[in-house]
C-alpha cells in the first residue's frame, strides 16, 4: 500500500500514463524539422521538459481541484487520486502545482530567449488553461470544454510551438501533423469521460459523454480515430511518401480499443483508458519516426 505523503503518493499524483500527451507532440513537433536537418536539440529538450511541467502541474491541480468541488469520492471507479484517498493533502497538492509551474516557467525562459516573446504569451495561457481546466469560476472539463482544450493545446499548440521554437516559424505541415496527436490525446480524455458519465453530473461536471451519452462518447472516439489515421495517410498520398503511412501499423490496435471502449464500462475501461495512452504513445513515436525520414523537400 501507499503510504501518504511518500513519493510512491506523488508518483499517482503525477500520472505517468498521461505523460504520453506531453512527449508526442514533442516528439513530432521535433521530427517534422529533422527532415530539414536542422534539429536544435537544446530547443526541443526544453520544449520536452516544459511540456512534462505543464502536464504535471495540470494533474495536480485537477487532482485537488476535482477533490474539492467533491468529483472524486469513493463512488470512484477510475484509478486512485491522491488527495481523495488521504495520500497527499490539498496543502501539498497546491505546493507541486505551484512548483510544476514554476519549472514550467524556467523552461519557457530559456525558450522565449532563443525563440523570442511569443514564447511568454504561449506559456501564460498554457498554464492558465492548465488551471482552468477544472479549477476556477468557470472549469473547463466541467462545462463540456474539456476536449477542445486537449485539442487545441495538447495538438496545435504543442506540436506547432515545438517546430517553432526550432526553425523560428510553423511549417505548414505542422498543422496538418498536430491533427493526429490532437485527436489521439482527446481519446485519452474521452474514455476517461465515458467511464465517468455516471458520477460526473452528481457535481455539476457537464462533460460530453454526460451530455451525449455512451453513443456520443463512442462517436467521437471514433471520428477522433479516424482523424488520427487520415491525416498522416492524406500526407502519404498527396506528397508521395510512403513513408508516412507508417503510422497505420497502429490501427489494429485502435480496433481493438474501440471495441473495448464499447463493450466495457465501469473500471473496465480503466484499461481502456491506459491503452489509449500506449496507442497514443506509439502512434506517435511512429509517425515521427516517419516525419524525421521524409525527404527534407517533402517537409519544407
Amino acid at each position: 500500500m501507499t503510504r501518504p505523503g511518500s513519493l510512491g503518493a506523488w508518483w499517482l499524483a503525477v500520472r505517468p500514463a498521461t505523460l504520453a500527451a506531453a512527449f508526442v507532440p514533442v516528439a513530432v513537433g521535433t521530427g517534422l524539422v529533422a527532415a530539414t536537418a536542422n534539429v536544435r536539440w537544446g530547443a526541443a529538450l526544453a520544449a520536452l521538459g516544459g511540456a512534462f511541467a505543464l502536464q504535471i502541474g495540470t494533474n495536480f491541480a485537477n487532482d485537488v481541484f476535482d477533490y474539492e468541488k467533491g468529483a472524486d469520492t469513493e463512488e470512484r471507479v477510475g484509478p486512485v487520486r491522491t488527495a481523495q484517498a488521504g495520500l497527499l493533502s490539498t496543502r501539498a497538492l497546491y505546493i507541486g502545482m505551484v512548483v510544476a509551474f514554476a519549472i514550467a516557467t524556467l523552461f519557457g525562459l530559456y525558450l522565449t530567449y532563443v525563440s523570442g516573446p511569443i514564447i511568454i504569451a504561449i506559456g501564460v495561457a498554457s498554464i492558465l488553461s492548465g488551471i482552468a481546466y477544472t479549477g476556477g469560476p468557470f472549469p473547463l472539463a466541467y462545462n463540456g470544454l474539456g476536449d477542445v482544450f486537449v485539442m487545441v493545446f495538447f495538438g496545435f499548440v504543442a506540436v506547432c510551438g515545438t517546430a517553432f521554437v526550432q526553425v523560428g516559424h510553423v511549417p505548414t505541415l505542422a498543422w496538418i501533423a498536430s491533427v493526429p496527436v490532437g485527436a489521439m490525446a482527446t481519446n485519452i480524455l474521452v474514455v476517461n469521460n465515458v467511464r465517468d458519465r455516471f458520477t460526473d453530473p452528481k457535481v455539476g461536471k457537464r462533460t460530453l459523454a454526460v451530455r451525449f451519452g455512451k453513443t456520443g462518447g463512442l462517436i467521437e472516439y471514433a471520428l477522433l480515430l479516424a482523424l488520427a489515421y487520415a491525416a498522416p495517410l492524406a500526407l502519404g498520398v498527396l506528397l508521395r511518401s510512403p513513408l508516412l503511412l507508417l503510422p497505420l501499423v497502429t490501427l489494429p490496435l485502435g480496433i481493438r480499443l474501440f471495441r473495448e471502449l464499447r463493450h466495457g464500462e465501469g473500471s473496465t475501461l480503466n484499461a481502456t483508458l491506459a491503452g489509449t495512452a500506449k496507442l497514443m504513445t506509439l502512434h506517435g513515436i511512429v509517425f515521427a519516426a516517419s516525419l524525421a525520414l521524409a525527404p527534407a523537400l517533402v517537409i519544407n
